[in-house]
């Protein structure tokens, strides 16, 4: 079964334009240079990554009955040209969980096989990464 998507994108103004899909909206920069309050594209690409990841640890959360208490994602991509794309992304997971290193290793293993953003850019790009457990009680406050 194919699932089919269907973003609006306009731009409302110099440099700044919005996207639209179902009930949500998000803004971003379409300015030759950078407008640092608002994601570029690439930007945009990462924190699709980012979401990927994290939808997944919460649909493969419930799938493998794994328990967490939170989980965080850091991106890292590098843009290379001539042509220019993105060329690697690295990221860092980290969950607090208390269960075992091999069921954290299972969890990632179905990261890196069921996600579509994951796969898509994963079919470009260098895509490399981990996933680190640290016990609930080493949380960090927060801010």
């Amino acid at each position: 079964m194919a699932l089919e998507y269907d973003v609006k994108a306009d731009q409302v103004m110099p440099g700044v334009s919005t996207a639209r899909a179902e009930e949500a909206q998000i803004y971003f920069d379409s300015s030759p240079d950078n407008t640092p309050h608002l994601m570029n594209p690439a930007e945009l690409l990462l924190s699709a990554f980012a979401a990927c990841l994290l939808k997944n640890v919460e649909r493969f959360s419930q799938i493998l009955d794994f328990s967490y208490e939170r989980a965080e994602v850091a991106i890292h991509g590098v843009r290379e040209e001539p042509p220019p794309r993105i060329a690697s992304i690295r990221y860092r997971l980290t969950i607090w969980t208390d269960e075992s290193e091999h069921r954290v290793a299972l969890l990632h293993k179905n990261l890196q096989r069921h996600g579509t953003i994951y796969n898509t850019l994963a079919s470009s790009s260098l895509v490399s990464g981990e996933i680190v457990a640290k016990r609930p009680w080493e949380r960090p406050e927060e801010e």
